[in-house]
């Protein structure tokens, strides 16, 4: 399998200059899909501009400086996607997305560095008659008890996994949405119109908009709980 791709065939949630060189590096498989992730190589020589080049990145990921939710990363191919925190060193950054649609790692402090929002995408029954939640960074939390539904947001401590608080997708929250023309938008929930039917369900804001469930990722109730990317820093 190649290691590299087209720069101008990567996804558009890259922020790389697409004809200043041909080629890009491709993300490992990990916890995040290729076409929503973008290489740790990317993060640290054309995001946070502490590398140079590939080998300068090499070296700093090989001193284990490094930390993604709070685990060492030492590839440079490892993919870092949305809410995932980056530490290097004693500086925290968040990954969100802008009102471009990019991926943006936004510096957060210590205190935030140590939970992160994660959404459930699917529950399964597993032996004993615990809960598993499947989240979207592909973490799997297993509960006693039937509490949360999908679609809701939980608070989590990284990387211990301790839930912290939990926001549901209903009308009062604030969502960012993640997918769609609207991507990076952050948005009220009016109403969530549960339809019965193959369609996707459907989540409808007070901005004036609306768009299917998949799109939607809760980040508070009343206000958000993370800092979001302010659009005169594009």
């Amino acid at each position: 399998m190649s290691r590299h791709l087209k720069r101008l065939a990567a996804p558009r949630i890259w922020k790389i200059p697409r004809k200043e060189y041909p080629f890009a590096p491709k993300t490992i498989p990990g916890p995040h899909p290729a076409d929503r992730s973008v290489p740790l190589l990317i993060v640290l020589r054309d995001m946070l501009n502490v590398a140079d080049n590939r080998r300068e990145a090499k070296k700093i990921l090989a001193s284990r400086a490094v930390k993604i939710d709070g685990k060492v990363r030492t590839d440079l191919r490892y993919p870092v996607g949305f809410m995932d925190v980056v530490s290097l060193g004693d500086k925290h950054y968040r990954a969100l997305y802008d009102v471009r649609g990019k991926i943006r790692l936004i510096e957060i402090p210590e205190d935030h560095a140590e939970w992160k929002l994660v959404r459930i995408e699917n529950k399964t029954v597993v032996k004993g008659g615990k809960i598993a939640l499947n989240l979207h960074d592909g973490r799997n939390i297993l509960l006693n008890e039937n509490r949360y539904k999908t679609g809701d947001v939980l608070k989590i401590k990284i990387p211990s996994q301790e839930i912290i608080d939990h926001y549901p997708l209903q009308e009062g929250s604030v969502a960012m949405i993640i997918g769609g023309s609207h991507r990076g938008q952050i948005a009220h929930i009016k109403e969530y119109r549960v339809t019965r039917s193959p369609t996707d369900n459907v989540v409808i804001f007070e901005e004036g908009f609306e768009t299917v469930k998949r799109n939607v990722f809760v980040v508070g109730v009343g206000k958000p709980e993370v800092t979001i990317p302010e659009v005169s820093a594009l």
